[in-house]
């Protein structure tokens, strides 16, 4: 480490924490020092960043002094408990969670599509679900050709979502599957080896489940569009990492061109187009885990609706569905001298 910002990653020991650290290494982030936070069972635990072995230390309410950026991917009631804490000692925070995403004093953002958003921050910056960004970095380059007047999005929804050990759960039950014994679910609701549920978190009054409700709130945001109609249905499927999505694009007034619409995509920073009809070769989580670019194809019209258009899309939810998104939001700041 040398010269640079001092920093601090919450939930470090996590799924999102271990790729905050891959993330800030791979980047060259500038960092001064590093300091990594994670709850009490994971005290002590030693972790190696820049060549380096780091101590994690316990997450508590002092944790933050001398901190200038401090990434959080701890939940949300400890995001509650301690980013204005953070934000306190005068650290700017970029939080991970759901706890402040709608907050309309706090900006939500995805770096290509809206950063100017954050030089509104009062010390917090929100970062989307994963299933929002994966989804908007389709969804932003057409917007622009033409104005987005409705979405239909069904999401096919990686363990990874669900946090390392959910991740573990699908390699146990798969093998325990292929060897003929029985499965017991213990982080998933359900077996998720060879199956595929609705996704796991909470439905309310209108049906919806937590994440479908997310990605129609936080995309109305991003997008500046409070009046945008979306309609989400988040499936969790039997892939270890790398969500994927079925999107149904509705424009107001005119459609742009399968070739319109391909051009605006490849042009888009952070999208890798995938889209060879000859080959039928088109994006897969297998070929989306471990690489920034959300991969975006399947572009075709929707022969139902003369103002709509059909694309499927993969991204790591890991890396920008969360870590690399939230380093981004920085290296964007610090670009523009708003750092």
């Amino acid at each position: 480490m040398g010269s640079g910002y001092h920093v601090a990653i919450a939930g470090a020991t996590g799924a999102v924490g271990t790729e905050f650290l891959r993330v800030l290494e791979n980047h060259r982030f500038p960092i001064a020092s590093l300091r990594l936070l994670a709850s009490e069972r994971s005290e002590g635990k030693r972790l190696r960043f820049g060549g380096e072995e780091i101590t994690v230390q316990r997450l508590r309410e002092d944790a933050f002094e001398g901190v200038q950026i401090a990434f959080f991917s701890a939940g949300a009631s400890r995001s509650r408990q301690f980013a204005p804490t953070a934000v306190k000692a005068g650290a700017l925070v970029i939080d991970n969670s759901s706890a402040f995403r709608m907050d309309p004093q706090v900006p939500l953002v995805v770096p290509e599509i809206n950063l100017e958003d954050a030089r509104a921050h009062k010390g917090i910056i929100a970062n989307p679900n994963c299933s929002t960004i994966i989804m908007l970095m389709a969804v932003a380059p057409l917007h622009r050709l033409s104005r987005v007047r409705r979405i239909v999005v069904s999401t096919y929804q990686s363990a990874s979502g669900a946090g390392a050990q959910a991740m573990q759960e699908l390699i146990d039950q798969t093998a325990a599957v292929l060897e003929g014994k029985s499965v017991t679910p213990r982080v998933l609701p359900h077996q998720i080896a060879f199956n595929l549920f609705s996704h796991n978190s909470a439905i309310n009054e209108w049906g919806y489940n937590e994440e479908e409700w997310k990605m129609i709130h936080e995309s109305r945001k991003i997008l500046h569009e409070p009046e945008l109609a979306i309609t989400a249905t988040c499936v969790r499927v039997p892939v270890l990492r790398a969500h994927s999505e079925s999107i149904n694009i509705e424009f107001a007034e005119r459609r742009p061109t399968v070739d319109e619409a391909r051009e605006a995509l490849r042009a888009f920073p952070g999208v890798r187009l995938v889209d060879d009809r000859e080959c039928n070769h088109f994006p897969m989580p297998i070929e989306a885990s471990e690489r920034e670019e959300v991969l975006v194809g399947r572009i075709r019209e929707d022969i139902s609706n003369p103002k709509a258009l059909d694309l499927f899309v993969s991204g790591d939810q890991l890396l920008k569905g969360a870590a690399l998104n939230a380093v981004q939001i920085v290296e964007g700041m610090i670009a523009r001298g708003w750092l």
